[in-house]
């Protein structure tokens, strides 16, 4: 199963705030750099994150990003499940014409079941925990930031 572009910046930019130095802010360019993603995307991503009370934003000069205590323990399968927008697996509706067959169709289903026994097998994976301090060392040494200050 694929997962969408905005539901992995969302997540890389967890796990990039779930790694930096306790108390630190880190700014949304700060984490576009950090993630080699564009700042739009990355934007929109924090703006998302927000919304749904997984981060803290502090504004200003001195502003920034940081895990709040409800993205500490946030779950893959919880975050994709917040993210991903799109009802149908499949193109079983689009804005050209919805499929013929759609009418008690079984492999829509079968698509829905199967999104949402990848969605529970990360139910157990907690964002925070992923990264490790020997990964995310290089990528704080390239924004400027040292781990542990």
């Amino acid at each position: 199963m694929k997962i969408t572009a905005f539901s992995d910046v969302s997540l890389r930019a967890m796990m990039v705030l779930s790694a930096a130095p306790e108390g630190s802010l880190l700014t949304t360019q700060s984490i576009a750099d950090a993630i080699n993603t564009p700042y739009n995307h990355v934007s929109k991503a924090i703006a998302k994150l927000r919304e749904l009370g997984m981060i803290d934003v502090a504004r200003g000069r001195h502003g920034g990003s940081r895990l709040s205590p409800a993205g500490r323990q946030a779950t893959v399968g919880q975050l994709l499940r917040e993210l991903n927008t799109r009802i149908d697996p499949a193109d079983c509706i689009s804005i050209h014409g919805n499929c013929p067959m759609i009418h008690e169709c079984r492999l829509r289903v079968a698509l829905a079941r199967a999104r949402e026994a990848f969605y529970r097998e990360l139910d157990d994976v907690v964002v925070a925990a992923l990264p490790g301090s020997s990964q995310m060392e290089p990528v704080f040494q390239a924004i400027g930031l040292r781990p542990g200050l």
